[in-house]
């Protein structure tokens, strides 16, 4: 009997051990998922843009005067590459660009003062088939979103002349460029962007008479105002 009795308090005692070191013991905490890695702008890319154009030209005669500032506009499309390098959250950049184009304008029925040197109903016509830029990127990352300005050298070919008979002069111009966009990273590789550059091509001339008729010589100022959008694919981050 009294062993029973000090085997039963033994067990007693044990099972309220058990119970306190299992009171003590912390309470598993359910997993908690790890953050996803924030988006690395790193790499390079290349992707295709398109878009629309408008702006001016004019046409500048030292003898007689301009022809006034006429409106031009067209679409346009073409190819992108670049590189991104991200620091914290900015991101630096380089990017090149080639558009075909089809930006043009006349001035309608007459040249404005240069009339005097053609007479109607020739118009004095400004036009471009293509446009690239080489251009700098600084922007500001909001993880997949990425707020970027952009500057730099412009190049386009410039054509001028009389209309009719639609006989162009043709040369390829320097200027410059400078804008802003949007850009959102769809997946890991790929990217969309949106984008306002401002180009100007102020140098080109209206030089043979064969084209340009009386008013050969003239100085021909061109600028458009860019909307562009297009899709980029980065080959991964350093």
């Amino acid at each position: 009997m009294r062993r029973k009795f000090i085997v039963a308090a033994a067990m007693a005692v044990l099972a309220g051990t058990t119970d306190a070191l299992a009171a003590d013991l912390p309470t598993p905490s359910p997993a908690v998922p790890l953050p996803a890695a924030a988006y690395n702008w790193t790499g390079f890319y290349i992707g295709i843009n398109g878009g629309y154009g408008t702006g001016n030209s004019n046409w500048s005669d030292g003898a007689v005067g301009t022809t006034g500032s006429f409106p031009t506009s067209g679409f346009l499309v073409g190819g992108t590459v670049g590189v991104n390098y991200q620091i914290g959250q900015y991101v630096f950049g380089i990017e090149g660009d080639g558009d075909w184009t089809n930006l043009q304008g006349n001035t309608g029925p007459t040249c404005g003062a240069i009339s005097a040197l053609v007479p109607p109903p020739d118009s004095c016509q400004t036009q471009s088939e293509w446009l690239a830029t080489v251009r700098g990127r600084v922007g500001y990352a909001f993880d997949r979103m990425l707020f970027y300005g952009t500057a730099g050298a412009a190049f386009g070919n410039i054509q001028t002349g009389l209309n009719p008979p639609s006989t162009f002069d043709s040369s390829v111009e320097a200027g410059w460029t400078a804008g802003a966009g949007l850009e959102f990273a769809l997946t890991q590789n790929w990217s969309a962007k949106v984008e306002y550059l401002f180009v100007d091509l102020p140098n080109a001339a209206c030089t043979s008479v064969a084209n340009c008729g009386g008013a050969a010589g003239s100085i021909v100022s061109f600028n458009e105002g860019v909307v562009r959008a297009g899709v980029n694919f980065k080959f991964g981050s350093w």
